[in-house]
């Protein structure tokens, strides 16, 4: 391979061009092909057309078209037969103009600032003074201290929501003061009134649901008095209301809560449920505990009733 013929074709071979005036990138390509085959000098070229195609990756055709529009340019001139091959000598006196590097670098040039033009444009068509402002057939559109505003409504008779603008904090002053929530909504048209939510249903509904939890933590007093262990109030509070919300009684739990201090009176208060425990699983549905009585016992030869020690009642009657 010659490195002088193939940096002639790759640098200042002359640039052919197709008949639309673009670099015709198919013969500088052959062109480099035949120079990798060249001596120093650029003679005795003779690669085959099957050697070219596969340096090019061309088919045949296209291989001898370009080697046709490269010897009609001048830059390969047929220097005889070799081996049964056509043997080519390059013009490697020919040289690329100078003018092709600065042609190269205008058209850079232009590429970058229309590529700028593009972007300015781009971005200005997001960009309107507000004079230029145009609202065509919307009634009912309201714009309020629109300085800063871009609008384009077209046919919008259908348009409910008035456009309410607001200057910057950069832009208030004296002047333009900063209007109210409540003057915004007063100068928005009727339709847009009827979209907005009513505040008054809203706020009678905070305030029964405050009544509700009101009327239950006052009755959580009678029950916290109620029952046997008073530790940890306020979890105890909040499993009462969660119990009432679910649809228990407060009465029922009430009377709920004195039995099960009656059964644990006199009893292990460790062992005594938390109050919030016992709410939470609903241990006032529990039904009491049977009370303390005369048991059955089996004996040898028949039942005979079950004698406490401690009852000398038992004792007398049997005796």
């Amino acid at each position: 391979m010659s490195t002088e013929a193939v940096t002639w074709a790759m640098d200042h071979a002359p640039m052919l061009r197709t008949e639309k005036g673009k670099p015709d990138t198919t013969a500088r390509h052959v062109l480099q092909a035949l120079a990798e085959h060249a001596s120093p000098t650029g003679t005795d070229a003779h690669p085959s057309v099957l050697r070219i195609q596969y340096r090019t990756g061309y088919d045949r055709a296209t291989v001898q078209r370009a080697l046709r529009r490269l010897e009609k340019g001048g830059l390969i001139a047929k220097d005889g037969t070799k081996e049964g091959r056509t043997r080519y000598k390059l013009a490697m006196e020919l040289r690329r103009p100078v003018t092709d590097w600065a042609d190269l670098e205008r058209e850079e040039d232009e590429f970058r600032a229309a590529a700028a033009e593009r972007k300015r444009r781009s971005r200005s068509k997001g960009v309107t003074h507000a004079e230029s402002v145009t609202v065509t057939d919307a009634e009912g559109v309201t714009v309020t201290h629109g300085e800063s505003v871009t609008a384009d409504v077209t046919h919008s008779k259908s348009v409910r929501h008035a456009l309410k603008v607001r200057p910057s904090r950069t832009e208030r002053s004296p002047n333009h003061p900063q209007p109210s929530d409540n003057q915004l909504h007063k100068d928005s048209s009727p339709a847009a009134r009827l979209d907005e939510p009513q505040a008054p249903a809203a706020t009678a509904q905070t305030k029964s649901s405050s009544e509700k939890t009101d009327h239950h933590a006052k009755a959580f007093g009678a029950f916290w008095l109620t029952y046997p262990k008073r530790k940890a109030k306020e979890e105890a509070r909040k499993a009462w209301i969660a119990a009432i919300e679910r649809g228990a009684d407060p009465q029922h739990i009430v009377d709920a809560a004195k039995n099960y201090a009656h059964e644990r009176a006199g009893q292990d208060p460790k062992y005594t449920k938390y109050p919030a425990t016992w709410l939470n699983k609903g241990c006032y549905d529990d039904e009491p505990d049977p009370q303390p009585g005369r048991h059955l016992q089996a004996v040898s030869g028949g039942y005979q009733p079950y004698r406490n020690p401690t009852d000398q009642s038992a004792y007398d009657e049997d005796f």
